[in-house]
């Protein structure tokens, strides 16, 4: 089994800063592409940033330049550093990464985590 575990998560004030990490634990031969997604109240699910696993990035037009995404490959662990933080920000953050579970299976499966709250108001 694979797990992907969030936290960072918290209420801040607009304009503070929050920094969220994923760790991804189990069965895991390599993993591919990890990313940060975001819902909101009656909104649908959306892509916040993405990183492949030899660094290259993409952001949301929405966070390009206030948000970092970063990893740390023998840890297994995504990171987003979340800075200028706006209130449109609030929402379940949650991580997800493409992972290869063994060396006999040559694809990979998207795994999700539970997801963690970012709350962002005065």
């Amino acid at each position: 089994q694979v797990q992907l575990v969030e936290s960072g998560g918290g209420l801040v004030q607009p304009g503070g800063s929050l920094r969220l990490s994923c760790a991804a634990s189990g069965r895991i031969f390599s993993i591919n592409a990890m990313g940060w997604y975001r819902q909101a109240p009656g909104k649908q699910r959306e892509s916040v940033a993405t990183i492949t696993s030899g660094g290259i990035t993409n952001y949301a037009d929405s966070v390009r330049g206030r948000f970092t995404i970063s990893r740390d490959n023998a840890k297994n662990t995504v990171y987003l550093q979340m800075n200028s933080l706006k209130p449109e920000d609030t929402a379940v953050y949650y991580c997800n990464g493409n992972i290869r579970t063994s060396y006999s299976l040559t694809s990979y499966r998207s795994y999700w985590g539970q997801g963690t709250q970012v709350t962002v108001s005065s």
